[in-house]
């Protein structure tokens, strides 16, 4: 009952608020107060709109009158009934499950801003429970479409002309419509097919007052959803984003940007796959109006559709997921909601984007650190995750990173915990961080990255159930982490394949080696055969640069001989050590006469050594025949530094040393094998 009454208390602060204060409501969301001239213009044009969107002559007439704030007020009294609905449902419902389709039901009857708001919450596990975001995952724009007449009174008001002078005809209703506008199909007087894409009236004010009115009833929310964090922190930035959501000129210059950046291959013949973006009739788009280029699509859901269309779906996720890639990792502009309405594939083999209201820009070193915070989990190495963590701004200032390392360490630990896909990863790490209370929050930028993967790893899923994104985008992370000589990409390289202790990951080395390895035969395959695919194809975009490589490797050699390399130094030649007695016992000189395949019997964990230092050398022959000149020049610059002619003798003595004991024995074991052998030849 006390929850009741403070959702009354709520409704009793919003009338009087509304009253003393709606002329200023601009103030509220942009932080200073306009002068009252402003102020009295912004409430005129804020009471004009309330009227078109109820639609009706008599609400527009209290608009007309002045009686703006009284439909602020229904609007106010409406919500309130809700919030109260909402707090008689926490009394009565324990079942969080119950309670998140509640919480979705009320937001679905709230309109337009509140269905984009759950949708943005969806993606946000670090503010509320998992129940709760996967609830709201299934919210859809559940917005029927506003009346044709009012949309084409729109375009002829936006576009100064009317409908039968801009088009030669335009479809009777709305091909789709979604929470904030909805999208006609439409011949212009030049003949092309184009689509027209018309806002909701009076949508500005409309999510103005909701965001405004939503700052009274947060708390409220908040306690019902029982959200990890303050509610009104993430919700500024979502509202941010809404406000570029419907300026469509803002949407049509977004476009405009990602083809220049991403599109590419007209040319979809042999079955290659290109990235298409509609172009822009800028002579027929305003801020509420954006005309594009019309683009016939099939769903990624759609798998009757694709197989009739013949497309080949490893090939689309293929380029999907290196053009989401490059938008993360290299460029920083990307398309924060690629879900399947907004990404569909054409006849052609080819993918299209639509819907750029909602972008991203990160810069180059949120970049660099999702990268490094890649690595830190694929290595298990919690400390570094941490600080990573820190750095990026997950955790304030002050929080004891060594706890957080410790509890990240007991996770990797616990095999229930482990996941493959991205959203079982950041579920993990958010389930982590909370059961330990630690105060973990992601910043704006990385909350729109989370939503793009995410988005991008339930679409690829439609194609193809078993996709796993973190595994999928590994070699595009190595080959950026190859090409990329900056100190910070040369130092995350550094840490992929070197431990802390300066122990070398022979296990991720070997991979890695193998990869380019597997890139020389695919090529040598390929330009045997004369693909088309190796021009175009999927696989382009895994290959390394293999210039990109020698250097990287270079640097390596130098860190490695460096004074920082030291313990790098120490470890590589123990394991040489550890090689060469592999060598010289049983796994290798004793078996030489074996014909019957036996060897590493005695010692199978020497043997498997054996073997793996065969495949990486001969994988490194591989990879050395894609570029021998590069390689050779690289080799003998590094020889001919004293550096690297003090290791080499630093080994030569070290094997010297301790071999001396073990020819003699290893020797006399060669010798038995081969009088062994002698003696079965005379048997037979």
């Amino acid at each position: 009952m006390i929850r009741v009454l403070l959702g009354y208390r709520h409704y009793v602060h919003m009338v009087h608020f509304l009253f003393c204060s709606y002329s200023n409501a601009f103030t509220s969301v942009h932080g200073e107060r306009p002068s009252s001239e402003y102020a009295k213009i912004r409430k005129e044009s804020l009471e004009t709109q309330f009227g078109r969107i109820l639609g009706s002559s008599s609400r527009r007439l209290f608009a007309d009158r002045g009686f703006g704030p009284f439909l602020a007020l229904y609007r106010a009294a409406t919500i309130s009934f809700h919030v109260v609905k909402l707090t008689i449902w926490h009394l009565l419902l324990n079942d969080m499950r119950k309670r998140a389709e509640k919480f979705r039901e009320t937001l679905i009857r709230l309109g337009p801003f509140y269905i984009k708001l759950g949708q943005a919450l969806s993606t946000r596990p670090d503010i509320l429970p998992s129940a709760y975001c996967q609830e709201l995952a299934k919210l859809q724009d559940q917005i029927p479409p506003f009346p044709t007449r009012i949309a084409l009174k729109t375009i002829e008001s936006q576009l100064g002309s009317r409908i039968s002078d801009l088009f030669v005809d335009i479809s009777p209703e709305p091909i789709a419509a979604a929470s904030l506008g909805q999208v006609y199909k439409a011949h212009l007087r030049s003949g092309e097919l184009v689509a027209v894409k018309v806002q909701r009236p009076g949508m500005a004010p409309l999510l103005t007052l909701d965001a405004l009115l939503f700052h009274m009833i947060g708390g409220q929310l908040k306690r019902f959803a029982k959200a990890r964090k303050d509610l009104l922190v993430a919700v500024n930035e979502i509202v941010r984003h809404m406000f570029d959501e419907i300026d469509y000129v803002l949407e049509g210059k977004n476009a405009e940007r990602f083809a220049t950046l991403y599109s590419h291959g007209g040319d979809t013949s042999e079955g290659s796959t290109s990235i298409k973006v509609p172009k822009v009739y800028w002579s027929y788009t305003r801020k509420s109006i954006l005309t594009l280029e019309w683009i016939d699509g099939i769903k990624l859901t759609d798998a009757e559709g694709i197989s009739k269309a013949n497309l080949n779906r490893k090939r689309m996720i293929d380029e999907g997921l290196y053009c989401s890639l490059r938008q993360l990792l290299e460029e920083g502009f990307f398309h924060a909601d690629p879900h399947p309405g907004n990404l569909v594939a054409t006849e052609g083999g080819s993918l299209a984007y639509f819907d750029f209201g909602m972008m991203g820009d990160i810069p180059r070193h949120y970049r660099v650190g999702l990268i490094q915070m890649l690595v830190h989990y694929v290595n298990r190495d919690s400390l570094g995750l941490a600080n990573d963590f820190h750095s990026l701004g997950f955790v304030p200032e002050g929080t004891d990173l060594h706890a957080v390392a410790d509890t990240l360490r007991l996770s990797f630990g616990d095999a229930r915990r482990q996941s493959n896909d991205f959203q079982g990863l950041m579920n993990h790490l958010y389930d982590v961080m909370y059961e330990f209370e630690f105060n973990f929050s992601l910043p704006p930028d990385y909350a729109l990255v989370i939503r793009a993967l995410g988005s991008l790893e339930g679409t690829a899923k439609a194609l193809d159930p078993d996709f796993k994104v973190i595994e999928s985008a590994y070699p595009f992370v190595i080959g950026r982490l190859l090409a990329d000589p900056s100190p910070d990409m040369r130092k995350i390289l550094r840490e992929l394949l070197i431990c802390d202790d300066g122990s070398i990951r022979w296990n991720r080395l070997e991979r890695l080696i193998a990869a380019i390895s597997a890139q020389s035969a695919e090529s040598s395959n390929a330009s045997g055969a004369g693909s088309a695919e190796d021009a175009n194809g999927s696989s382009k975009w895994r290959s390394f640069d293999m210039h990109s490589v020698v250097a990287a490797t270079e640097d390596l050699f130098d860190f490695i001989l460096s004074r920082k390399g030291w313990q790098v130094r120490v470890f590589l030649v123990q394991d040489i050590i550890k090689a060469s007695d592999a060598f010289l016992q049983e796994a290798t000189f004793p078996y030489i006469f074996d014909k019957e395949g036996k060897m590493g019997e005695l010692n199978p964990e020497r043997s498997k050594m054996i073997r793996r230092l065969v495949n990486a050398v001969q994988s490194f022959r591989q990879a050395i025949n894609l570029a021998p000149d590069a390689w050779s020049a690289m080799l003998i610059r590094t020889l001919l530094k004293p550096e690297s002619q003090k290791f080499v003798l630093d080994v030569f003595l070290s094997l010297a040393s301790h071999s001396s004991y073990k020819i003699p024995e290893t020797f006399w074991l060669c010798m038995s094998r081969f009088l062994n052998y002698l003696d079965k030849k005379d048997t037979l």
